[in-house]
């Protein structure tokens, strides 16, 4: 993995992916889709690792979106192959942990995308948000026209994709677009904070509560309560449920081991 794309730092439990190429506003390229990959490929089979973090080097941008310079001269069936490949938003997505995006800065196009594609958004007051792919005639492609109506609605999804604007921190948190909106000087702690909590609780759950969550946005609403009920009475087959109640009744905090 080239450390000049994507850096990867480990506290504890909790794996922070950092997007860097703050000269370029850490926007994606190929050798940092690459890196991508292959780290939350290694996170994902790090029984060690509990939790990921995603964000971006700097002060000034999450990811602000695709690197441009690769669209150039790229033909329709190009592209199409270049979106048929291991895609990180789909990564993201599949990824089975808890995956949390730490927005510090421009969230734009590709790197909205992979916001979306996370299960939480904390976001520093001083971050932007946008798709503006239709300012260069083209449409988003990484999810965008999928998951931001799932998450703004259809009415605020057509506007920002329409229109190209971005809207600031609070605007995002107002419609739903982040969770959590923090001071810029706040956002790492908060962050990792949250990162600890969910850390501390049993893989085997998160796991299975990501599964049912994922599938709520999938599914009918009949299908996804019966999906739910079966991943329900599945934590039952875990040593982590025998000793989350038993820690309960006993008045102590539960040691999750993930088996």
């Amino acid at each position: 993995m080239s450390e000049s794309t994507l850096t990867i730092e480990r506290l504890g439990a909790v794996c922070i992916l950092t997007v860097n190429r703050p000269e370029k506003r850490n926007a994606l390229n190929a050798a940092t889709r690459r890196a991508f990959l292959e780290a939350l490929e290694a996170c994902r089979s790090d029984d060690a690792v509990r939790v990921a973090v995603l964000t971006g080097a700097g002060d000034k941008a999450f990811i602000a979106g695709a690197d441009i310079t690769e669209f150039a001269g790229r033909t329709a069936a190009q592209q199409y192959g270049a979106s048929r490949m291991p895609s990180v938003y789909q990564a993201a997505d599949e990824f089975p942990k808890p995956l949390i995006a730490m927005i510090n800065g421009l969230c734009l196009g590709g790197g909205n995308e992979l916001a979306m594609a996370c299960d939480i958004r904390i976001a520093s007051a001083s971050a932007q948000f946008g798709q503006p792919e239709i300012n260069l005639g083209i449409i988003p492609g990484g999810g965008g026209t999928q998951r931001l109506p799932r998450l703004v609605g259809l009415g605020t999804a057509f506007k920002l994709i329409y229109s190209g604007q971005m809207v600031d921190a609070a605007e995002a948190l107002r419609i739903g677009l982040v969770d959590e909106v923090v001071p810029p000087a706040a956002l790492r702690e908060r962050t990792l904070a949250l990162a600890a909590i969910i850390a501390a609780k049993s893989p085997v759950a998160l796991r299975l509560a990501k599964e049912a969550i994922r599938a709520s946005v999938r599914a009918p609403l009949d299908e996804g309560l019966r999906h739910e009920q079966g991943l329900f009475a599945l934590t039952f087959a875990t040593r982590d449920k025998d000793e989350g109640v038993a820690a309960f009744l006993e008045k102590r905090q539960p040691r999750f081991t993930g088996e």
